[in-house]
């Protein structure tokens, strides 16, 4: 059987990647009067005097809520909430794997920025985090900000911030195995949806200042009545040559490609056309915008792509366990600028000098170091930053 066959057979046999496991004894009726009726009543009056208490009498301290709206699973794009489901169940499965932490999937039927809020907003007292997941662009930045402003519990979107954070560690060691300087880069970054965009702003926050971007139509530029609103802001933040043109005349002497846009769009020719050693990041996946020895052809120093197939995989699973789950640990408010700067100095660190090469600059995703570098500098992060709450 070819791998589709064998996750559909598979995914029958499971009936589902997670369920539900009670963690106290049932078997009698002494059993039934502490878990249940009447003991039951002593926490609810506790969590009724002091709602923090929630965490302390409930599974609330270690529980995430894995949403999705079902507009944007994978590269399926809009196939609804209850087609998402085994991407979210997925999602779960591999919070628990890798960072102990519970995590429970929630599709929700709508499509309304309102109707989607509210119903998080409503149901964020049972959970100490929120995962967006797989929610299409633009809608995806309204939800993350107004749900941030609601919520006194971290909201996160993976997509995004996941994405950006092992962006930012594969920067960082590609900088160290070349000798470059962040703030010394000439960057380029292909699309300019959810991810490309919260990649370039963290980008910008690790210190990169010189940004170009780059859609289908040209190099993104302020003015461009092309724009959406997301884009437009993200005009005003990069490109302040007021550069135009293709991409082959934004690559002219860049540093740094990264790539969240479609297959095949660079050449080893436009490689060849940056600058000395690049480092090509090319995410697009199952085809990259690159293939990384098209790229190595044309001059590129380190090559990182999304497949686990190739050397330096950008693999959200580096980050997004040991975040949440730091942010757990101290009963964190919001995941912050930077408690993600942490997390990204943590991953790239898992990897030390003398193991530094142009094919290792990224952990593998079952490092056991990682998990733990990553949860406790995201740990130190909150409390210097005061969000934490314990």
């Amino acid at each position: 059987m070819d791998l589709k066959e064998r996750a559909l057979q598979a995914h029958e046999q499971w009936g589902g990647k997670i369920e539900v496991v009670a963690r106290c004894e049932v078997n009698s009726r002494d059993d039934l009067s502490v878990a249940y009726t009447p003991g039951v009543a002593e926490p609810c009056l506790k969590i009724k005097d002091d709602v923090s208490l929630s965490y302390k009498y409930t599974r609330r301290h270690n529980l995430v809520a894995v949403i999705t709206d079902g507009t944007a699973v994978l590269g399926l794009g809009d196939i609804g909430p209850e087609a998402g489901m085994p991407v979210m169940e997925g999602k779960c499965a591999l919070f628990k794997a890798f960072a102990d932490v519970d995590a429970f999937p929630l599709c929700v039927k709508s499509k309304d920025v309102d109707e989607i809020v509210r119903t998080v907003e409503l149901i964020s007292g049972s959970f100490g985090g929120i995962n967006l997941e797989d929610i299409s662009a633009p809608r995806c930045f309204e939800i993350e900000r107004r749900l941030k402003a609601v919520c006194d519990i971290p909201v996160f979107h993976d997509d995004q911030h996941g994405t950006a954070v092992c962006c930012g560690a594969a920067l960082l060691n590609a900088c160290r195995l070349t000798g470059r300087q962040v703030g010394e880069l000439k960057m380029v970054v292909n699309g300019c949806g959810a991810a490309a965009i919260a990649v370039t702003r963290f980008l910008m926050f690790l210190g990169v200042q010189d940004i170009t971007m780059v859609e289908r139509f040209g190099i993104v530029c302020e003015g461009d009545e092309r724009l959406n609103p997301a884009q437009a802001e993200m005009a005003r933040l990069t490109n302040r040559a007021h550069r135009t043109g293709t991409l082959a005349d934004a690559l002219e002497g860049a540093d740094v490609f990264f790539g969240m846009s479609a297959p095949q769009v660079m050449t080893a020719e436009m490689v060849s056309r940056m600058a000395k050693d690049p480092m090509v990041f090319a995410m697009a996946n199952p085809i990259p915008e690159i293939w990384p020895e098209d790229a190595k052809k044309g001059g590129a120093a380190v090559v990182g792509t999304g497949r686990s197939d190739y050397p330096n995989q950008i693999n959200n699973v580096l980050a997004f366990p040991g975040i949440f789950r730091g942010a757990l640990d101290v009963r964190a408010s919001d995941i912050n600028e930077e408690m993600k700067l942490a997390a990204a100095r943590a991953i790239a660190g898992c990897v030390p000098d003398g193991e530094l090469t142009p094919e290792h600059i990224l952990p593998m995703a079952f490092d056991p170091q990682v998990i733990h570098a990553v949860a406790a500098a995201v740990a130190e992060a909150a409390r210097t930053s005061g969000v934490a709450r314990i």
